[in-house]
């Protein structure tokens, strides 16, 4: 059973999105009314995925990642191209080209967790670097399809598409043909140190304005009498920093990094302030003009979600298939009450909400163009598995153990990241017949338990542990 087969759009729409503080008062909108449509763009505004592979790679962890620098306060700031370059050059040089037998593109690669676990058990934690890169990136994997339990090895396989990699001009780590980012170790064993965190609330990130800068904002709005170029500059200082809030996984992790920097990219796309890599995904300001379409008050939020299917299990529970693209972009309405605060208001507007099916349809398109999407894809795997093998018992129904990858007590120290606080505001706009203010703002919501309690039953999916024990190797934690 191949997952395309599988790879449609969910049909519910109301899943649980990213909470923001201060969310309730009364509802006022903040209205100006000059000559053209401001759009006050609820983002960060540097530069870059905010992500780098490990820990080897000396101060790059807080420096030139992927675009950004971040400093000792946790505020992230736009980095030159040169030191963009550096970076990529330090990886080039640290990350080893698969070898021959990884390299070529398989439908299914079997990835061991008790291989994995092999792998690191004489690593020390300050050495965690100078694991091989097939363990540091899963043997190429980019994309869990199939768990599958072994009892009679003590083992549970990952197993799912894969192919060699190489370093991107952004220094990710990606599939040599696919352009797919591979899964990362650090980031599976965030997953399963999270899943408590994640049964209890949920694991997100969101990135919003102060309600202090609002009424900064409104207070700068009402001395405005005629747009100019400052008038963009004034809107920024006074929104100044927003604030970077994460739930359920930690901040100094590169998980969390992955959610900031997709949450950064969605909207930076959404209001026109980097152009979209993929053709026929435009922004929504381009789409509002497009359609001519009065946008009053107009206040979208968009957050990603996960997008799955049922997940499948074999009647003896020993093969589980997860199915769907993974992903989707959600929306819905806010207001701006008079404190600067949020509230949501329960509706959709149709433009906001045809730009994140846009977002959804084409996701897999942006995943190769844009590293961090397929990133947070992995990650939702990543998280969909840990809960559902918390959920389902299954380390113990496998006999598996996974002490240094899974508990948190196992010092990794190796995976500190610097923690992202606050970002800018950066604004966008474009000129209609009359102005109002629109924010827009988002999150990254992963709701892996809600994944792991819709399951199917299809025994037609037990194949698939036949043909990965068959081709077991025992000497090494991969096969194919």
């Amino acid at each position: 059973m191949n997952r395309r087969d599988h790879c449609r759009n969910l049909p519910q729409r109301r899943d649980r999105r990213p909470q923001r503080p201060g969310s309730q008062g009364s509802s006022r909108v903040i209205r100006v009314s000059h000559g053209m449509v401001l759009a006050v763009v609820a983002i960060i505004a540097a530069a870059g995925p905010l992500y780098t592979a490990l820990a080897g790679h000396g101060n790059f962890r807080g420096g030139a990642v992927g675009g950004v620098s971040i400093d000792a306060e946790g505020v992230l700031r736009s980095v030159t191209v040169d030191a963009k370059q550096s970076f990529r050059r330090i990886m080039l040089r640290d990350v080893k080209p698969a070898g021959a037998q990884l390299h070529a593109p398989v439908e299914l690669r079997k990835v061991s967790l008790r291989g994995l676990e092999a792998a690191i058990a004489g690593a020390k934690p300050e050495n965690f670097n100078q694991l091989p890169d097939e363990v540091k990136y899963l043997a190429g994997l980019q994309r869990i399809q199939y768990l599958v339990l072994s009892p009679e090895d003590n083992d549970i396989l990952l197993v799912g598409p894969a192919e060699g990699w190489k370093v991107d001009d952004g220094g990710n780590v990606i599939g040599v043909t696919t352009g797919q980012p591979v899964l990362q170790l650090e980031d599976l064993a965030m997953a399963f140190r999270t899943v408590n965190a994640a049964r209890q609330g949920g694991i997100s990130c969101s990135i919003d304005p102060t309600p202090e800068g609002h009424q900064n904002l409104r207070k700068f709005l009402s001395t405005q009498r005629q747009m100019g170029p400052n008038t963009l500059a004034g809107m920024q200082q006074a929104l100044g920093a927003q604030t970077i809030t994460l739930t359920g996984v930690p901040g100094d992790s590169h998980f969390a990094r992955v959610l900031v920097a997709a949450d950064y990219h969605m909207k930076r796309i959404a209001m026109n302030l980097d152009p979209s890599p993929v053709k026929g995904l435009v922004g929504f300001l381009d789409l509002v003009k497009a359609q001519n379409v009065r946008i009053t008050n107009m206040m979208p939020r968009w957050w990603l979600a996960c997008n799955y299917e049922p997940l499948l299990r074999s009647e003896d529970g020993l093969v589980w298939e997860l199915r769907g693209p993974g992903v989707k972009a959600m929306t819905e309405d806010e207001v701006i009450n008079q404190d600067g605060t949020f509230s949501q208001t329960g509706k959709e507007n149709p433009v906001a909400r045809k730009w994140a099916d846009m977002m959804t349809e084409r996701y897999e398109q942006l995943s190769a163009k844009n590293a961090v999407f397929g990133d947070l894809r992995n990650v939702m795997d990543m998280c969909v598995v840990a809960a559902l093998i918390q959920k389902e018992g299954l380390m113990e129904k496998a006999g598996c153990s996974l002490p240094r990858i899974a508990d948190a007590d196992f010092p990794l120290a190796a995976m500190k990241w610097p923690v992202p606080k606050a970002v800018a505001t950066q604004c966008s706009f474009i000129k209609r017949d009359r102005e109002y203010v629109v924010t827009a703002s988002g999150g990254v919501q992963i709701d892996s338990f809600g994944i792991a309690n819709r399951v199917q039953v299809d025994n037609a999916i037990k194949t698939i542990r036949d043909r990965s024990l068959a081709s077991r190797s025992n000497s090494a934690f991969w096969w194919n």
